[in-house]
């Protein structure tokens, strides 16, 4: 019988298999990585032919 993983603060793996940050990740990291990751704390969101960051729109 095989083992349930451990408990990771860093990231986990979603229904599809696919290994998913956190945000407290994300944090330790230190940087936005501008991919739209599911749980950015730094509120970059990727939007259709082409990408929007909340600073970047400050700036506008």
């Amino acid at each position: 019988m095989a083992c349930p993983p451990p408990k990771n603060e860093f990231f986990y793996f979603d229904a599809n298999g696919l290994m998913v940050m956190t945000e407290k990740y994300h944090l330790n990291r230190g940087f936005c990585c501008n991919s739209g990751c599911r749980h950015c704390p730094y509120g970059f969101k990727k939007k259709e032919g082409g990408t929007e960051n909340k600073e970047e729109k400050k700036k506008q």
